[in-house]
């Protein structure tokens, strides 16, 4: 087994990984969440964030430094790379782009705050940031079969 097919296994691993948890956050547990009282739907988030979190701060530097090993160690750069290399590389950027977004803005504000309508609104702009890259994510996970 190469080096190179280490790269790319760790890589995929951890792409399945952050855009599987957001499907599951988003499509699963999310309208789940119903049966719960308000209370316990804001305490269940807290957890299910933390925890997802932290694990996307290590997956998503993974991913982006396997990348460009791949891409300069074994490719020859972007001038030996096809348009499906550019595009990841693009859309994984700004999946980590709008990740930190979420994680300095309205994740840090449903931390902090003990107001409970300021969580619900943060909860909400999380909510539509991770059906955006969960959508991104998609695409390029769909380019990256194309390759």
């Amino acid at each position: 087994m190469t080096v190179y097919a280490l790269l790319k296994a760790l890589h995929i691993i951890c792409a399945v990984i952050w855009v599987g948890g957001m499907f599951f956050a988003y499509v699963i547990l999310r309208p789940s969440l119903g049966v719960l009282e308000p209370p316990n739907r804001l305490a269940l988030h807290t957890q299910v964030f933390r925890r997802f979190f932290l694990i996307v701060w290590h997956a998503m530097p993974v991913i982006i430094l396997s990348g460009f090993i791949m891409l300069f160690g074994y490719m020859g750069g972007m001038a030996g790379a096809g348009w499906t290399i550019h595009a990841m590389l693009t859309l994984g950027i700004i999946m980590a782009i709008v990740f930190v977004m979420i994680f300095f803005g309205p994740y840090r504000q449903f931390r902090t705050t003990e107001d409970r309508a300021l969580k619900v609104a943060a909860l909400d702009t999380i909510r539509k940031l991770i059906g955006l890259n969960l959508i991104i994510g998609l695409v390029t996970v769909a380019i990256a079969g194309l390759r």
